[in-house]
């Protein structure tokens, strides 16, 4: 090992053993923090680029210097390089200082160290289970990026992180970004205005009250440079399918809209169908968006004739307290000419639907509408719907026709954050919490049954 300090904004810091030093105090946990900042952050083990988004702005709550827990690998040099970008940009630079632990003891390194008191998570989702528990036994609380755990064999050892958290007064916490996408605000508010929308009806497994319907693609910019992915993005043990991985996305909407602030139980879901397929991948395209010449050895597994097959579609159907919903992800190679990631809602209520679409009618830019408006003309409607949008705290929402029976809501530019802005929205919420020192009562059993849903849904897809 060797100590290598980068010159100008970014200070990173290569060490073979955590900080410590002046200026800091013993935490909770027995172990030194800077006494200025009640919040120390440790990333372990950054292989997805979601890491990095965490410190795309600074936090007065947060300590500058970051330490950084990973083994020898490309991924822990990009994710450093994103924050360097972040150091470096012209405007709203930050000001973070990496301090970085590299090698095979890495995990059991910050265990020992403990330089800060949450653990950063956003990597190979077949670790997190164990990071997760590991870290709350050791009394640290845990940010992760989504999903927590990819298998049903691991629930149970979720739920034990829960209890144990609660035992020690450190939190679990998932970044849900999609919580704070503009349409899918307005869509959950106006379904909480019964003028509008009535009431959220039951529906049936051939039509259900709710769909969640997301397309992905492997190849993808971000930050407007390609995105490169690591091998074992491709390997489904690794990063999960994708009804447990994606679909984590869909299944916190579904229960954040439907049951606002409501403590839910995995009792209250009952899984209908479920189903996987994959997506084939060759190897022009995953050397493509990897860099990597040739398959690796554990993606040979899932080689037919000669290309990649990776379990990346899958849907569910299932009813949560009597309510049917379907949740859908699919992934393929790259976005058509123009195109992106796509998003489709809808919430069937008695009066009327509320539908967020995102396709190429929309310019690829996730779209409110107000649809099958029933019981009432369109014209009266407008002025009900008008009168409900001048309630809500965003200002200058408006109402076009779109068609018989249906509406829909103009957005300002404003209220549109983009994807990895939404990072910071959803880590500054979490500091609340952290300061809080609790989470709100519905947060973890939300939790719980969400991954209950996601992890069931797999068991079952792989029983046909």
């Amino acid at each position: 090992m060797k100590n290598i300090i980068l010159p100008v904004l970014v200070s990173v810091i290569i060490t073979s053993c955590g900080g410590g030093g002046a200026g800091h105090k013993q935490s909770k946990s027995g172990k030194k923090m800077d006494s200025n900042y009640p919040v120390s952050l440790m990333t372990v083990d950054p292989g997805h680029f979601h890491a990095a988004l965490v410190q795309r702005i600074m936090y007065d709550e947060v300590n500058p210097e970051v330490h950084v827990y990973a083994p020898e690998s490309p991924d822990y040099v990009m994710h450093l390089n994103r924050i360097r970008g972040f150091n470096e940009r012209a405007e709203n630079p930050t000001s973070w200082n990496e301090i970085v632990y590299t090698g095979p003891d890495f995990f059991e390194k910050m265990l020992e160290n403990r330089p800060g008191n949450v653990v950063v998570l956003s990597g190979n989702n077949l670790k997190k289970a164990e990071y997760i528990s590991r870290s709350v036994d050791a009394g640290l609380n845990v940010y992760a990026d989504k999903p927590m755990i990819i298998l049903p064999e691991d629930f149970p050892r979720l739920e034990q992180a829960f209890r144990t958290a609660a035992e020690k007064g450190v939190l679990i916490y998932d970044i849900m970004t999609e919580r704070f996408e503009i349409t899918t605000i307005l869509q959950k508010l106006l379904s909480m205005k019964e003028e509008v929308f009535g009431k959220l009806v039951q529906g049936t497994p051939d039509d259900p009250a709710v769909s969640k319907i997301s397309v992905h693609h492997f190849l993808k910019l971000v930050a407007g440079a390609p995105n490169i992915r690591p091998g074992w993005f491709f390997d489904v043990d690794q990063q999960g399918e994708g009804i447990v991985d994606v679909t984590t996305h869909l299944v916190d909407l579904i229960q954040w809209e439907c049951f606002p602030e409501q403590i839910l139980s995995p009792a209250d879901v009952s899984i209908f169908s479920a189903k996987r397929w994959p997506t084939i991948i060759t190897r022009e395209q995953f050397k493509a968006v990897t860099n990597l010449e040739d398959f690796p050895d554990y993606l040979q597994k899932d080689i037919r004739d000669g290309k990649l097959n990776v379990f990346a579609n899958g849907e569910m159907v299932y009813q949560i307290r009597g309510v049917w919903a379907r949740v859908s992800v699919e992934w393929n190679y790259e976005a058509p000419p123009g195109g992106g990631d796509t998003h489709y809602s809808v919430m069937r209520g008695s009066t009327c639907d509320l539908v967020i679409r995102q396709g190429a009618e929309e310019k690829f830019i996730p779209t409110l509408y107000v649809e099958n408006i029933r019981g009432v003309s369109p014209g009266d409607f407008t002025g009900t719907l008008e009168k409900a949008l001048s309630s809500l705290p965003y200002e200058g929402l408006a109402v076009e026709t779109a068609g018989r029976n249906n509406l829909k809501i103009n957005i300002p530019d404003e209220y549109r954050i983009s994807h990895e802005e939404h990072f910071g929205q959803v880590t500054e919420k979490f500091l609340e919490y952290m300061e809080a020192g609790r989470l709100p009562d519905w947060e973890v059993p939300g939790m719980i049954t969400k991954y209950y849903t996601t992890t069931g849904a797999l068991k079952k897809a792989r029983e046909k």
